[in-house]
């Protein structure tokens, strides 16, 4: 007999997740673009860009240093795997060794302790993720959105335009109370490490090249293109991220469902048909609106239209990496990531030399386009052997 009072507890259930994940998502990355379309105003595109450009140096530092991958952290935590406390020891070693790197070569204190932000962003949130404590993950990631706002701003005015970076940095201190409570759960055992290297080890590459592939474009452009080239394309990037909230939303949902067995069909069916409105509605609605609040960044808006086009291509290969992860097959992610980085630097390389905006955002949905095909046929290939 069919057992009506627990699947609609299961549905039930479901939906409160979702609203905890989905609610936090929408306002959190609101404050964030809210913060960054201000920023943007106040600066103007040239030191918005300069701006745009030391963090995507963070980013990348950060990606190389940090051990303890997102997907890692999110996937052992889900499993209930005691292994965190060594992958974190790593990872924070790790950032030390990146203050000092970053000093030493840029002389830039706000960058190192950016990196240090970053990483320990990632320990506390997807640990949160993993444990399914939504309730808590939704709390934390909303109070750094905020902090990061208003210290940015207030640190902007006090201390000019590198008080910015201090000021984002200062927003993650929080997090390194749950970091140290983390750390304490289970002893320091590096044959753990070892038994389960090459997931680990797949995991951290993986995010790497595709954090890179997300911070890339920005390097390129800075020297390329100049900072009043990348003002603009980073404002169409932060335009891009708020469409794919939803979707992001998502992921972090499933991906922690799929690593414990359990599948969501048609939610993901039903996410690719409003991935498909939201695109819609990025090239046709939303650069209406960028080019009213924005008339300084009139390049961000042909930018924004064919980046738009990305949503649909990266919501599907969002879920083929959930279920890469899943069944701990991350070496296809991770090959996934180098196709993407890859296709990234030679379309950045070659056609915003001869398109320049347009070919800048044409380069990024190329490789999106490029590597979710890769995940298909990857996916379709292991059916096969089954």
């Amino acid at each position: 007999m069919v057992n009506f009072r627990n699947i609609f507890k299961q549905k039930f259930e479901m939906l409160k997740d979702l609203g905890y994940l989905g609610s936090s998502n929408i306002v959190g990355v609101g404050i964030s673009a809210i913060f960054w379309f201000y920023l943007a105003n106040l600066l103007g595109a040239e030191e918005y860009g300069q701006i745009q450009y030391y963090i995507a140096i963070a980013g990348i530092v950060y990606l190389i240093s940090s051990f303890a991958s997102p997907n890692s952290i999110t996937i052992y935590a889900a499993k209930n795997i005691k292994i965190h406390s060594t992958l974190y020891l790593v990872s924070l070693v790790g950032g030390i060794i990146a203050i000092l790197v970053i000093l030493g070569v840029f002389q830039r204190l706000d960058v190192g302790l950016l990196v240090f932000g970053f990483i320990i962003y990632d320990l506390a949130i997807y640990y949160f993720l993993g444990k399914k404590w939504y309730a808590k993950y939704s709390k934390n990631f909303l109070l750094q959105k905020i902090l990061a706002a208003i210290f940015a701003i207030g640190f902007y005015y006090i201390f000019g335009l590198e008080g910015i970076i201090y000021g984002l940095a200062l927003s993650y201190v929080h997090l390194s109370i749950v970091v140290y409570k983390i750390l304490r759960e289970s002893k320091i055992d590096f044959s753990v490490l070892k038994s389960r290297g090459g997931f680990i080890t797949n995991n951290y590459f993986e995010s790497a090249i595709s954090g890179v592939r997300g911070e890339i474009d920005k390097i390129i452009i800075a020297p390329m293109l100049g900072f009043m080239i990348l003002g603009n394309y980073a404002l169409a990037m932060q335009v891009y991220v708020v469409l794919m909230i939803f979707s992001s939303v998502i992921y972090k949902y499933v991906l922690p469902q799929d690593a414990s067995g359990v599948s969501n069909y048609i939610l993901k069916k039903i996410s690719i048909f409003i991935a498909i409105g939201i695109s819609i509605l990025g090239i046709t609605v939303v650069p209406i609106i960028l080019s009213l609040f924005f008339p300084k960044f009139e390049d961000a808006v042909i930018a924004i239209q064919i980046m738009s086009i990305s949503v649909v291509p990266a919501t599907i290969g969002y879920m083929y990496i959930s279920k890469f992860l899943s069944i701990e097959k991350s070496k296809f992610v991770l090959l996934g990531r180098i196709v993407s980085l890859s296709t990234l630097v030679l379309g950045m390389i070659i056609l915003p030399k001869i398109f320049g905006m347009a070919g800048a955002a044409g380069a990024f949905v190329l490789s999106t386009c490029v590597t979710t095909s890769f995940f298909v046929l990857a996916y379709e290939k292991i059916r096969v052997k089954k």
